[in-house]
């Protein structure tokens, strides 16, 4: 993609108001952003996330009142429920050393050693810091993902912290799973008549927020 394509792309999203609920996102252009969720990176490549995608209309009107009331996740095409894997712990590592393996075609016993590490950094971290806290960062990072190739391919999203996790968490049975909401990402097509997409951008001059050390 040419730069200014990407650019122009850029300046085309934002945080949609309102979605057409008439729209619906192309399986083949969905399977797209599904992916770029599960290509997203994380630190070790360790995944500490799960992304539930609520397709049940009925479950996505009870959301609605722990939404506070924001009509985006019962009117968008899809609705995804970024979540993390509640207190990550070694059998989290065995299981992404497994996977790392069968993937690699490598002995496991050769990733021993990396396991081992993976684990001591989340057992007795080199800098003080909270599992969970530390998940949820990385979950941000696939949200940046998934809202960056959706741009790219004419596909609007509204991330939300507006909403009660507690509440997405009982009514989408996650704990049973052992994850936790930590934020939410509608995806589909803005409707004609939402007026935020006429605002400009309100963002500080570039020399403000990027410096470079020579």
């Amino acid at each position: 993609m040419a730069p200014d394509k990407v650019l122009k792309q850029l300046y085309w999203r934002y945080a949609v108001k309102k979605f057409d609920p008439t729209k619906k996102i192309p399986d083949s252009v969905w399977k797209v952003l599904e992916q770029s969720l599960v290509l997203s990176p994380s630190s070790f490549g360790l995944q500490p996330w799960k992304f539930f995608v609520v397709r049940n209309p009925e479950i996505r009107e009870q959301l609605l009142p722990h939404s506070w009331g924001q009509k985006q996740v019962i009117d968008a095409s899809h609705l995804i429920v970024l979540a993390i894997k509640k207190d990550i712990n070694d059998a989290d590592v065995d299981r992404y050393v497994k996977r790392m393996a069968e993937v690699q075609q490598v002995p496991i016993e050769n990733l021993e050693k990396f396991g081992g590490m993976v684990k001591g950094f989340i057992n007795k971290p080199p800098y003080p810091f909270e599992k969970n806290d530390w998940s949820t960062r990385q979950t941000y990072i696939a949200l940046g993902f998934l809202m960056t190739c959706a741009a790219m391919l004419d596909i609007d999203t509204c991330p939300m912290e507006g909403f009660i996790p507690s509440k997405y968490d009982e009514i989408l049975g996650l704990p049973e799973q052992g994850y936790s909401a930590v934020v939410v990402c509608p995806v589909g097509y803005r409707a004609e008549d939402d007026k935020s997409a006429e605002r400009p951008k309100v963002r500080f001059p570039t020399e403000e927020v990027v410096q470079y050390i020579d």
